[in-house]
């Protein structure tokens, strides 16, 4: 079993750390177009095996695709991170020619790989993914939700002061400040939050959620790798061992929610093969609302990226 990583950045490196301590797979490739860079972090990561008990031998290339060949899965970071007063708009034009460059490199030599996308704009990189892979949509999806529940999780966590673990949420949407937290469908320990904190501290929580990124970054300077890359890792684990777990993913809609030709964050099954079932659930008139504002956000998005005349 290999995997590949194309972008050594923190998110890809903190990726590939994560999914080499997991053991999911003989061999971890980690790609990047500067020479050097996914060598050193590789080689730096090999050297903890001993001292972390793990046998997945993580391997770094520069500009390499002929060593990804053969991979089951793979997941692509490669982009120019946001910077401080950047939007995701903004990043469109770079990250965009080089998402379909390295996916059609990628699909060359893994034709029946999974194809994970990480790179922001997120819901719009995922549909540029999906044009150059000339893939099935099942196969070809995006990281958003998990980071985004994460975070929503935490918040909440912090404001009962209780573990992360016992928080279930949700999330619908495109990956930026219009997402669509799910007040209604979050329960803490099977209980519902909403018995456990008044609406102003949970319109608080959810407003914080949806700036989770920006607040990051206003912090750092750059976007954030921990959360993002153990959120990838988590999505690559449950197609390697086939787990069926219900995740919030960037999936194609053909008609689901009342959604067509666009790539969102909605709850599927993910398995080896991919998504297995998109699944719909019910809402009520508001979350519908949010939702579709959320969605006529990511095609605004979507009519930057055909200005690019690239496909």
């Amino acid at each position: 079993m290999k995997i590949t990583i194309i972008g050594a950045g923190n998110v890809g490196a903190t990726c590939a750390n994560v999914l080499a301590h997991k053991e999911l797979a003989n061999q971890i490739v980690l790609l990047d177009i500067v020479e050097g860079v996914a060598e050193g972090k590789s080689l730096d990561m090999w050297q903890t095996a001993s001292v972390n008990v793990f046998d997945t031998r993580i391997v770094g290339v520069t500009n390499d695709y002929l060593a990804t060949k053969g991979s089951s899965v793979i997941v692509i970071t490669s982009g120019i991170p946001r910077k401080p007063g950047m939007s995701r708009g903004d990043l469109i034009s770079t990250n965009a020619r080089i998402v379909k460059e390295v996916t059609e490199k990628v699909v060359k030599y893994s034709p029946t790989a999974i194809i994970v996308v990480v790179s922001n704009p997120l819901d719009v990189m995922t549909y540029v993914a999906f044009l150059a892979a000339h893939k099935k949509p099942c196969e070809v999806f995006g990281m958003a939700g998990i980071l985004d529940s994460a975070r929503y999780k935490t918040f909440i966590a912090e404001a009962l002061d209780v573990s992360p673990r016992d928080v279930s949420a949700l999330l619908l949407g495109g990956h930026g400040n219009s997402m669509v937290p799910l007040v209604r469908y979050t329960s803490v320990g099977g209980i519902p939050v909403t018995q456990l904190l008044d609406k102003a501290v949970l319109d608080k929580i959810v407003d914080r959620t949806r700036n989770g990124g920006g607040e990051l970054v206003k912090l750092m300077g750059t976007s954030a790798w921990y959360a993002p890359g153990a959120a990838a890792a988590a999505m690559v684990e449950a197609i390697v061992r086939d787990q069926r777990r219900i995740m919030p993913v960037c999936a194609h809609l053909n008609g689901q929610y009342g959604l067509a030709d666009l790539y969102m964050g909605v709850p599927v099954k993910l398995g080896k093969r991919g998504i297995i079932d998109i699944i719909e659930i019910d809402l009520n008139d508001e979350e519908r609302g949010m939702l579709n504002e959320s969605a006529k956000d990511v095609r605004e998005l979507m009519d930057e990226l055909n200005t690019l005349n690239l496909f």
